[in-house]
């Protein structure tokens, strides 16, 4: 019938690929049997038991597969196809080889899915060979189980599988199986039926979606439902470490929403955690409650743990300073008011543990007699900003603080500048507009401290010079000599030549933010110099 639409349908099409067949449909069947008798004499000579069916390709089939594929006619080999179905997989290799023994086998078009089987585990040993007369041939070659699965799916494979075990498991999988395609049967007979009970119950059909896993089990969902809320409906950790999705053997983008009678299976990560875009309701990532709230516990768990460890490091560090390592935790947590470390870890992170009254504690517990105080400071007076150590950075509202200079950014006197505290690092001090810092504040926000220069004199603070110049002889000695005019000391240059430029690093230390720009207005007098920019 298809074969005779599409010659009324697309005449021209229908022509043009008949006359590439040069054969007419009989003369392809009769050629078809004669392969086939060819084959069983082949295959009785290997010793292979097996069953050979064949057929010549519909011209409507040979068309809809060269548009579908983007292929020219040549490139078709299963015009004319054989199809052995053997006793055992030892049997297929067997045959494959009379096959190829019998007629010449085409290059690259040999595909073992048995020992590879497909996403959908589809397996099959698939040739291609010149035939009698020189024409292409198809050779497929399975197992009975294998050509069962390939021609009724999945659920027949399983319930072949379980063929011959008399246990209440394979009832209960059948039962699973029926069950759900009656369901799905129901809904769509009564979808159109005018009753308003009966809609009502298609309307609550129409609301749930139920899909399989790949062991068979049945998992209802609302309408809607992603990859994602599968996964956290199997279990939390699946969900967790999610990272892609396979829907009836396809891989999927984890925004997709589920069909009744899917077969999803989830790809995780071995280690990691969410993606925040999940909870972003626009992306359509999430369906469930479920779903959105293991997520947002993941990222709170998260933002906890990250919380404790930041404190942990302060009161380590503070119990290094008072000389009492050796004091427990428990009894210290508890001497505080807290129920365990872990809560007095999170609250001196977040400011809530007077750093005073930690170090007294820490003192008593350890039996070290507390420095004489001449006056203790107002209660009511407002937090100041204090030198951090010898560092000549004032951080406001803390004492004691070890800082260090940012390595990505390079602050120098009198940069705006903005601290970050770091775990077990102290306060990482960065410019006001970097980029990192920026990067920082918006994943904690709660760590961003304020900050400014204090009074320092003399010292050096290491900077880079950014440099771009036409290229040629001599430009590095001359860009040398403008710096050393200034008293700048190089510690390193890094130099790269490309399209008739240079691009070029200078790492030095200046005393303040003038230095620097005298250096750089020198720079920008050497001849060649088009661009000169802070590192």
């Amino acid at each position: 019938l298809e074969d005779l639409s599409f010659r009324f349908l697309e005449p021209e099409l229908y022509r043009k690929i008949a006359q590439m067949l040069e054969q007419k449909r009989t003369e392809r069947e009769q050629y078809i049997r004669d392969a086939m008798a060819a084959l069983a004499t082949a295959l009785a000579a290997a010793g292979v038991k097996a069953e050979i069916a064949g057929r010549p390709k519909h011209i409507y089939s040979i068309w809809n597969k060269m548009r579908g594929k983007g292929l020219e006619f040549s490139q078709v080999y299963d015009v004319r196809a054989l199809r052995v179905i053997a006793a055992t997989t030892r049997d297929c290799y067997t045959a494959l080889g009379a096959v190829h023994d019998l007629w010449q086998p085409i290059p690259k078009e040999f595909d073992d899915y048995i020992s590879r089987p497909k996403g959908n585990n589809y397996q099959s040993l698939h040739t291609a060979v010149i035939g009698p007369g020189g024409r292409t041939l198809e050779v497929q070659i399975r197992t009975e189980e294998m050509h069962r699965q390939a021609e009724y799916g999945i659920a027949a494979h399983w319930r072949y599988k379980e063929l011959g075990k008399a246990t209440r498991a394979e009832g209960a999988f059948d039962e699973k199986i029926a069950w759900l395609r009656q369901l799905l049967a129901w809904r769509d007979e009564v979808a159109g039926r005018g009753d308003w009970a009966e809609r009502t119950r298609a309307a609550a059909l129409d609301d749930t979606v139920y899909v399989l896993t790949p062991q068979g089990k049945v998992i209802d969902l609302p309408a809607g439902a992603t990859a994602v809320d599968f996964a956290y409906a199997l279990h939390s950790d699946v969900g967790n470490r999610c990272r892609g999705a396979k829907v009836d053997g396809q891989m999927v983008t984890l925004d997709t929403p589920l069909r009744n009678g899917q077969r999803v299976e989830i790809v995780v990560a071995k280690t990691g955690g969410p993606s925040r875009d999940w909870l972003n309701a626009e992306r359509g990532f999430l369906k469930t409650h479920r779903a959105r709230q293991k997520v947002r516990q993941w990222f709170n768990a998260q933002t906890l743990a990250e919380t404790v460890a930041a404190g942990r490091a302060v009161l380590e560090r503070e119990a290094r300073r008072e000389g009492a390592t050796q004091v427990r935790l428990e009894t210290l947590a508890g001497r505080l008011g807290f129920g365990k470390p872990d809560e007095l870890f999170a609250a001196v992170a977040r400011d809530e543990v007077n750093l005073r009254q930690l170090q007294t504690t820490l003192r008593e517990l350890a039996g070290i007699a507390a420095p004489v105080v001449a006056a203790p400071p107002p209660a009511a007076a407002p937090r100041k900003a204090k030198p951090s150590g010898d560092s000549g950075i004032l951080v406001v509202g803390m004492d004691r603080l070890l800082t260090q200079l940012a390595k990505c950014c390079k602050p120098v006197p009198p940069d705006p500048i903005r601290g970050f505290v770091t775990r077990g690092k102290g306060v990482s001090i960065h410019r006001d507009d970097c980029p990192s810092l920026k990067r920082l504040g918006e994943q904690h926000p709660e760590r961003l401290i304020d900050a400014d220069w204090g009074a320092r004199p003399g010292g050096a603070y290491a900077v880079d010079m950014v440099v771009t110049a036409s290229d040629r002889p001599g430009l590095l000695r001359d860009i040398g000599e403008a710096l050393a005019r200034e008293r700048i000391n190089v510690t390193a240059v890094r130099t790269q030549s490309r399209d008739d430029l240079a691009h070029m690093r200078f790492s030095f230390d200046v005393e303040d933010l003038t230095q620097l720009r005298r250096a750089a207005a020198a720079v920008k007098e050497v001849h060649g110099v088009i661009r000169v920019a802070r590192g």
